[in-house]
């Protein structure tokens, strides 16, 4: 007996001593800048000067539960690990088009989408920039997340100067570490959430760079265009605080025409609200992929994204946030199949790098994804 509890004790010690290792390495990992950086000081103080920050976090319009009712993070855990889940990704490698972006005309007016949520707009000749995902990665670990083959064609060599960059929150899959560092010297200007700029800074970005806003802040850019940022429902956090920064979407005004940067969000009445006060919206950009029944109060299912469009009085809809990263239980073309399904607003759906004619509700786009194993 005496033997026997030696044994147990030594392996209880080993464990310990494991515990104890992997906890000092998880510390010493969290220190790495790509976690970014707490809001503090003045910009801090700012924070709790906003009405929608309460109780030490940023708060969502209505009541936002991580997990619908009826779930729990150990079934959706179990699930993910071993429930049979078919064609997340894509054997082949995603159908593109590599636009050159730095031959461009200025008088041109286009999108160029990249997979997942990261896009390009040149409009009225100045050149904008939202979430942008190039480090081929939407994790926080190596290895992690990795992007679908063919949906990494565009490094941040290929792009121009930036006048304006985009940050709808700052979640791996939209607030790139790599990617800022490489493109801190193309960009002319940071439009961000409260908070995010802590991130930015500690990266290197100055903080004439940055411009940190709260919801229903109107930003005037000057030369007829202008900025209403606006909520989203959804969260933030790159570590294990959440919701210290904000997220949210961004009404873009140019001289010609008002583009909806939507990020990611939940279904809820802000869409409506939205498109009280800056609709009709020309083109608007909504996530419709990594949605979940389990979290349906944070991501939006195909049908709600489509209501969404129409609630925002959009002329036409691009559909965002799927064919890069797989992130949701769905099958890799899902959320594409089923939009183009019950769409009945003009829908754009371009390849990776092809070029969106902003102001052709009638362009065509093949169906692109059919025929991808």
């Amino acid at each position: 007996m005496k033997k026997l509890i030696g044994i147990t004790l030594k392996c209880l010690k080993v464990v310990l001593a494991l515990l104890l290792l992997l906890t000092i390495t998880v510390i010493i990992y969290m220190r790495h800048p790509l976690f970014g950086e707490k809001p503090s000081g003045k910009r801090l103080e700012l924070i709790k000067k906003s009405p929608h920050y309460k109780d030490g976090q940023f708060q969502n319009i209505h009541n936002t539960p991580q997990l619908t009712e009826g779930y729990t993070m150990g079934g959706v855990l179990y699930d993910f690990l071993f429930k049979k889940r078919l064609r997340l990704r894509p054997v082949d490698s995603l159908p593109s088009v590599k636009t050159n972006l730095l031959n461009l005309a200025p008088d041109q007016d286009v999108l160029v989408w990249f997979g997942h949520s990261s896009y390009f707009i040149q409009a009225g000749g100045k050149r904008f920039l939202a979430d942008p995902v190039f480090s081929g990665s939407a994790s926080p670990l190596p290895g992690g997340t990795k992007a679908f083959k063919g949906a990494d064609i565009y490094t941040t060599d290929d792009f121009p100067e930036i006048d304006y960059l985009f940050i709808s929150h700052d979640h791996y899959d939209h607030l790139d570490y790599k990617t800022m560092l490489a493109l801190k010297n193309k960009v002319h200007k940071v439009i961000c959430g409260l908070g995010v700029g802590a991130h930015l800074e500690r990266w290197g970005y100055t903080p004439d760079q940055i411009i940190e806003t709260d919801w229903w802040q109107d930003v005037n850019l000057g030369d007829g265009f202008a900025v209403h940022t606006a909520p989203t429902r959804h969260f933030s956090g790159r570590s294990f605080a959440r919701n210290n920064t904000l997220w949210q979407s961004y009404v873009l005004q140019t001289p010609a025409m008002k583009i909806y940067i939507g990020g990611d969000s939940g279904y809820d009445t802000h869409f409506a609200e939205i498109g009280r006060k800056f609709g009709p919206i020309d083109f608007a950009i909504l996530e419709n992929g990594q949605y979940d029944l389990a979290w349906k109060y944070i991501h939006m299912q195909p049908e709600e994204v489509l209501q969404a469009a129409k609630d925002l009085k959009a002329k036409r809809l691009l559909p965002v946030h799927s064919s890069k990263f797989t992130l949701g239980n769905h099958p890799w073309d899902e959320p594409l199949k089923r939009i183009k399904a019950i769409a009945d607003i003009p829908l754009a759906t371009p390849m990776i790098g092809e070029l969106v004619d902003l102001h052709n509700e009638q362009q065509p786009f093949a169906e692109w994804w059919k025929g991808v194993n």
